[in-house]
Parts: structure tokens; sequence; C-alpha cells
């Protein structure tokens, strides 16, 4: 009997079909501010306030080549390097760097450096969606077909620091050995199930807050403006930045969007605000030459990370 790729795995010792139900009522776990320090509200158009900042209207992408990081994005281990898995900019950089990183919802995305099996170092972007659960790519916790003896399988460790912004750590530094993630990412390297969570020791999600997540139809997708911020890793070392614009299009597993990123967003949020909450309706994971995309939530997605934030 085959397996269902949404069952959960973990480096610790449903029903296989995608549930859309196209038109249903949206899906929801709530976000949290957290327990300390400013919270930021968003504008009432979907995107979050930065001076200046305005969602970029579609233009024709141009092709881009981001410059080598200072720590190769954690998506190489499994795809190789780019032009590969390229997590791209089309056309001009409409990214702007976050330098409040302690107030929410900045503080929420989080900076992560990644030890292999083998001890090779990369870095990679998660997000908290509980108090002690973050959710990230199914290939930041689990490398798929590296070629290198000894370095494919769940990762050693994994250095959370929320809202890092450069040298500075407001949240400090977490060390992680817990994972989780999907057999259709571990077992079958399928994209379409590439998603995975990161359990911390504390609640340090407690005091940052946390985003929502949610299941919506094809059309409200389609009708949403994206959010993604991350650490890219062709800007300075551990800098945050952000960008947002339109859905380009939705399939059932994966949404596409023309939202710049580039190499060291692996895991970053693609997320909506709904009345001045944040929600997460997908995980970036991958580049393109016109859009980039990432894992959708679905119902088995939700299912999954309702049990792995518990």
């Amino acid at each position: 009997m085959a397996q269902d790729p949404h069952t959960a795995v973990t480096n610790e010792p449903e029903d296989s079909a995608v549930t859309l139900a196209a038109e249903q009522e949206a899906v929801l776990q709530p976000p949290s501010e957290g327990t300390q320090g400013e919270t930021q509200h968003p504008t009432g158009e979907g995107l979050e306030h930065i001076e200046g900042y305005r969602r970029p209207e579609h233009f024709a992408p141009e092709a881009w080549t981001a410059p080598t990081a200072t720590l190769p994005d954690i998506g190489e281990a499994s795809f190789g390097p780019p032009p590969l898995a390229p997590e791209t900019v089309h056309g001009p950089d409409d990214r702007v760097q976050i330098n409040n990183t302690s107030v929410y919802p900045w503080r929420v995305h989080c900076y992560l450096l990644i030890t292999a099996r083998d001890n090779a170092l990369y870095q990679g972007t998660g997000w908290l969606l509980g108090p002690h659960t973050l959710a990230t790519a199914g290939h930041v916790v689990y490398i798929k077909g590296s070629g290198v003896a000894g370095r494919d399988g769940w990762v050693k460790s994994i250095q959370v620091m929320p809202g890092r912004n450069g040298a500075s750590l407001p949240y400090g530094s977490i060390t992680c050995t817990s994972f989780r993630s999907v057999l259709g990412w571990t077992q079958n390297g399928d994209e379409n199930f590439d998603y995975g969570a990161i359990i911390t020791p504390s609640n340090i999600g407690s005091t940052t807050g946390w985003f929502g997540f949610g299941v919506w139809s094809d059309s409200d997708l389609l009708k949403t403006t994206g959010n993604i911020a991350g650490y890219p890793g062709d800007k300075p070392s551990g800098t945050m930045w952000y960008a947002a614009r339109g859905i380009d299009s939705v399939a059932p597993r994966k949404v596409y969007y023309d939202i710049d990123t580039a190499g060291g967003q692996s895991g970053s949020s693609v997320y909506r605000i709904d009345s001045n909450g944040r929600y997460g309706f997908a995980i970036h994971a991958y580049g393109g030459s016109r859009v980039n995309s990432g894992t959708r939530f679905t119902t088995p997605v939700f299912n999954n990370y309702v049990a792995w934030k518990a």
C-alpha cells in the first residue's frame, strides 16, 4: 500500500489527497504579537508599513544572477549551486531592508545557521508559528541528493536567531536539534512536499509572537498580496529584507509569485495581512526565470503544522 506523502517524519527516535475545497471557508490558526516590545501595524492595502515602500506594478522579467553569498543557501545542498535553483530578483530589485527587527512582525522571521551532517555550513530562513515551532522548507532540515558522502539526511543542528540584524541578535541564538518534515520530501524529494519544521527547546515565540497560517481557495489567493521577509545571501550578512506583490498563479500544492527573493531565503513565510493579522499561506522554497514559488498550505500541510506546534 502506497504511503501518504504528507506522513510526518522526524529526526527523533490522513488522507493522501490534497483537500482544497475550492470555495470553502478559510481554515486558520491565529497569530500572536508576543509579550515583549513594540508592534508595527500594517497598511490597509495588505502591505507592511515601511516608509517609502509601494508595491511595484507587474513588469517583464529580466535576467539576473545573484552574487555568491557569504554562506551558501541551504538549497544548494540538495539542488546544487545556482543557476539550478536560484531564488531570484526579476528586473529591478524591489526589496527594502528592515532595520527595526526587534519589532513585531519582523522578530518572527529568523535567520538560520545550518550545520549539515558533514559539518558543512549553510544559511536559510524560518518563521515562528507557535511558542516553540518554526516553519521552514523541507530542504532546510533534510538534505537530499547532495552527492557528497555523509551530507544527505537530517541536518545536525540549526542555530535559530529571531530578528537578526547583522551583528545584532535581539533575541539571542537558540541551538535546535529537533526537526520535522514529511515522507514526500525525505523519501521522494518531491518539491510539492518541500516543507518542514524546527522545534526549539524554549518557548521563544511566547516573547516574540508568531504568525498565523491558513488554507484559502484558489480564487482568494489570486486576489491576495503576498509578503516575504527573510535573509537573502546577496545582501550584507544577516540582514533582513522585505518585498511584496500580488500572487501570479496557484497550483494544487504550490503558489507562484513575482516577489523578489534570493538564495538564503529558503523557508521564508509567504504571508497575507487580514484584519491586522499576519497569516502564512505558503513557504518560500524555489526560484525561477519568471516567478518564484513556495509550498502551499493545503489541509494536510495545515494539519501537520497544527500537530507540530502543539
